[in-house]
């Protein structure tokens, strides 16, 4: 495989290109890194009260429903989004994943999933954060197979 960056000033935005004689599984995943990668450098629009901040996806660990809307977590601080939960699941990334009615999770942000004292319910946990969200038995399965996929690049 071959590897060519070719450098053009006239350009209005940056475009990656892949160009190959069939659409292989490695091409897939090449094209899924390239997209995840750029998708994660985007910063999101999120609120504190009238202040509006410009925060990169990659920073914000989980989306909840909380009282009168949707609350973004960083690991510091909780901003609001104007989205519905549904409406943030069609433009997140792939690597934003839903684990109950009421919350979509950062998967390359979680550190740990524990079975909690509910029995149907599992808790995930985030490195540097006291944060923590609660996985329905329904969504585990799926959100423990993206962590997997995303941590040997798949």
């Amino acid at each position: 495989m071959k590897i060519r960056i070719e450098l053009d000033e006239g350009l209005e935005e940056n475009e990656v290109v892949i160009r190959c004689r069939s659409l292989t599984d490695e091409v897939r995943q090449i094209q899924q890194a390239v997209s995840r990668t750029a998708a994660s450098r985007q910063d999101f629009v999120l609120y504190q009260g009238e202040a509006e901040f410009y925060v990169p996806l990659d920073d914000i660990l989980f989306f909840e429903t909380g009282e009168g809307g949707i609350d973004a977590h960083t690991r510091d601080h909780v901003y609001r989004a104007k989205y519905r939960l549904y409406e943030l699941e069609e433009i997140l990334p792939g690597h934003f994943v839903r684990v109950s009615k009421s919350a979509l999770i950062n998967a390359g942000e979680v550190y740990s999933i524990r079975r909690s004292n509910l029995s149907t319910t599992s808790v995930a946990a985030f490195a540097g954060s006291h944060k923590q969200v609660f996985v329905s038995r329904h969504y585990a399965a799926a959100l423990k197979d993206k962590i997997r996929e995303m941590r040997i690049g798949g």
